[in-house]
């Protein structure tokens, strides 16, 4: 039996910290796990940023109700659900990521969540466990599941390299020259049909 877990940002909506920087203009915001692997350390530097800057988290969400799933996205999903359990996994939070799923078909996803004050201010994160996306994916693999994986960002590696079969999509040059051994792919149907390639479909 297998699942497949696929990141979200840069693989199945635009990365929503890029297009935050870019409505608010803010170009340091547009730092993302391709560029900083320590995803504590960059959550921590956003935050400091948005204080700086007076900006809550609803000014956030006013972006992410303008953002929609990247053009092929939603169908991609459809279709690959309909060959296996799919489960998003991804170091978002779930005050970004619901009005997302929601155009997605309401997917699985497993994320984070945030620590508000009373004026709506962000002060914190809290990780759902440490290493979250390899951490679910050998949780999954325990209890009798195979893993497919695929994502783009450094943060994605564990849980590709750990997988029955993984992949990168979308990625950047850099992380494709220094991970040479795993397939990547731009297209939807690209990636759909190694997934299935996988599954004997």
């Amino acid at each position: 039996m297998f699942v497949t877990c696929l990141d979200m940002e840069g693989v199945l909506v635009p990365e929503i910290w890029i297009a935050f920087a870019e409505e608010s203009g803010i170009p340091e915001l547009k730092r993302t796990t391709r560029d900083e692997p320590d995803y504590d350390k960059l959550m921590q530097w956003r935050i400091g940023i948005l204080k700086e800057h007076g900006l809550t988290l609803k000014d956030i969400q006013n972006t992410i109700a303008r953002i929609d799933p990247l053009p092929g996205a939603k169908e991609f999903l459809d279709k690959l659900r309909e060959k296996c359990q799919t489960i998003i996994l991804s170091d978002t939070f779930e005050e970004f990521a619901a009005p997302l799923m929601k155009k997605m078909g309401l997917p699985t996803i497993f994320c984070n969540s945030l620590e508000v004050d009373e004026k709506g201010f962000i002060v914190s994160h809290k990780m759902r466990c440490a290493q979250s996306k390899l951490t679910t994916v050998k949780a999954l693999q325990s209890i009798g599941f195979e893993t497919i994986a695929a994502g783009d960002s450094y943060n994605d590696l564990a849980m590709i390299q750990a997988s029955k079969a993984g992949f990168l999509f979308r990625t950047t040059d850099k992380i494709k020259a220094d991970f040479p051994n795993l397939p990547a792919f731009t297209e939807f149907d690209e990636l759909y049909e190694a997934i299935c390639k996988v599954l004997g479909k």
